[in-house]
């Protein structure tokens, strides 16, 4: 057919956990998250080299895109870095990567609960209960005593999911989750705090999120990905686990951010396994290849990033993006919003890695300047209002999200999938998703509204662990998770931070 035709050429060129949050955190939620201190990575010896690929494929021109590491940064006329090919992944290699990193029997909660800078990397697809008992007591952690009821009730849906009987599993789980929001987390709450009750329930979700997905049930799990995230925004695997409902959604763009963020968080909380964050990278470039390949709208273009880019530089860009993409040449935008990084050069414990301009072209010039009126403002924000606060009718809401909405957000989340942080607005991404949680609660999607307002707060619990942020930004961050729990417990969205952030 036509679109895979163009496909080739382009490569070739759940309610209950809610309250529960709630229950456990109360109306610190927000807080508890957002006064996480950031951890710092140690600083290593680098060990080994970028993962061997043997067996390469037809190469593609998007692979030539995703660049290879290079010591020079600078953009030069006539001299254009051009990135080194890459093999193609395969669905048996993610999957393989799946079974050994997201589909892991933790046997044992308490390795959560180690000490930040202790990796938790050892941990394989199959382990005894030796190597669990190893993990679960590390030298100087602290384990919060699990209430008996919960404790038993956790062994048996572990037990349910090695024995394969995934929905007992998944039942069991749930009453686990239940048994959580009844208070029965912890035998003695006076030596407890918030951080262990929430690693316990995010523990919890994490587990129904594996259940589901191999109950081919990814609409359920995904919620439980983002709340696990909420709860225990610094286990990478949390992250991952997030990245793998997101593929099987087939949402590839938000698939390679989560596993961009599995990364870095991974080794920003001590991991010390070149062997992990390799299979992670592999599967945030698979995840942007399949991102690339089945856009239909628009194709990409990464280049070298220079301090300073002048006027003259990217019209060299657009021009060369012009002779290597000419059916996507009616709007052509580099994004100027920060650098990107590529899985290829993200070496986080050790210097810097390779940045990157993102370019991209559209085939229809009207979307292209909407995407890129939207991403010149400080907030970038695309609206069916056309002015803050002004009502829209529902006829008008169903046919801005039709001709522009539906096709704006996934480019949106492709140019998140290799951005790391912001370094305008450290709150925008959550807010951009905020934004469009209100337009679905607009045209009556109201199971996606919720599934994209729990995205939002786990892209904003997350937040401080990318990037050191001002007092300011954490001040809006608290404001803007009370608010997002406000709007999914029914609470009304007038005076939303998110709106009055669009208004200023």
């Amino acid at each position: 057919t036509e679109e895979s035709n163009v496909a080739v050429n382009k490569l070739n060129d759940i309610p209950e956990a809610l309250q529960e949050i709630k229950n456990h955190l109360g109306d610190r939620a927000a807080e508890n998250v957002t006064e996480r201190i950031k951890m710092k990575a140690k600083k290593k010896e680098k060990q080994g080299k970028d993962v061997d690929r043997a067996g390469h494929e037809e190469k593609s021109e998007n692979n030539e895109e995703l660049a290879a590491k290079e010591e020079e940064t600078a953009l030069e006329t006539g001299n254009q870095l051009i990135p080194k090919p890459l093999a193609h992944i395969p669905l048996q290699r993610l999957m393989e990567i799946e079974m050994e990193l997201v589909y892991t029997d933790e046997e044992d909660i308490f390795f959560e609960f180690a000490d930040p800078m202790v990796s938790t990397s050892t941990q394989s697809a199959c382990h005894d209960s030796q190597q669990a008992d190893a993990l679960s007591t590390p030298q100087g952690s602290s384990v919060p005593p699990i209430g008996k009821r919960l404790q038993k009730t956790l062994q048996e849906g572990s037990a349910c999911y090695r024995q394969n009987d995934y929905m007992a599993a998944a039942e069991k789980f749930s009453t686990a989750l239940q048994l959580c929001s009844k208070g029965a987390v912890i035998d003695d709450l006076f030596e407890s705090s918030p951080e262990d009750i929430s690693g316990i329930t995010s523990f919890i979700d994490s587990k129904l999120v594996i259940c589901y997905l191999k109950l081919r049930k990814p609409d359920d799990a995904l919620n439980h990905s983002h709340r696990s995230i909420i709860l225990n925004p610094a286990y990478f695997r949390n992250h991952l686990r997030q990245a793998a409902v997101f593929r099987y959604l087939e949402r590839y763009s938000e698939a390679a951010r989560s596993a961009m963020i599995a990364d870095y968080i991974y080794w920003l909380t001590g991991g010390t396994e070149q062997h992990i964050s390799k299979l992670i990278k592999l599967y945030w470039q698979a995840m942007i290849e399949e991102a690339i390949t089945t856009a239909v709208s628009f194709s990409v273009m990464y280049t070298p990033f220079v301090k300073e880019v002048k006027a003259d530089k990217i019209k060299e860009i657009k021009e060369m993006f012009a002779e290597k993409h000419p059916d996507y040449a009616e709007h052509i935008y580099t994004d100027l919003r920060g650098p990107h990084v590529l899985p290829q050069t993200s070496e986080w414990p050790f210097l810097q890695p390779q940045k990157y301009l993102l370019t991209l072209g559209f085939r229809s010039k009207r979307i292209g300047k909407i995407l890129e009126r939207c991403l010149s403002k400080k907030m970038p924000i695309f609206s069916d209002r056309k002015a803050p606060f002004c009502p829209v009718t529902e006829e008008e809401t169903k046919n801005f999200w039709d001709n522009t909405g539906n096709k704006i957000v996934p480019v949106m989340d492709f140019i998140r999938s290799t951005k790391l942080t912001d370094d305008i607005f450290a709150c925008s991404s959550g807010v951009e998703k905020l934004h469009y949680a209100s337009l679905l609660g607009r045209l009556q999607k109201v199971k996606e509204q919720s599934q994209v307002i729990n995205q939002a707060m786990a892209e904003l619990a997350t937040i401080p662990y990318l990037q050191d942020i001002s007092q300011q930004d954490v001040n809006k961050l608290r404001l803007l998770m009370a608010d997002a729990m406000d709007t999914l417990e029914g609470r009304s969205e007038s005076g939303r931070v998110w709106n009055k952030i669009q208004k200023v």
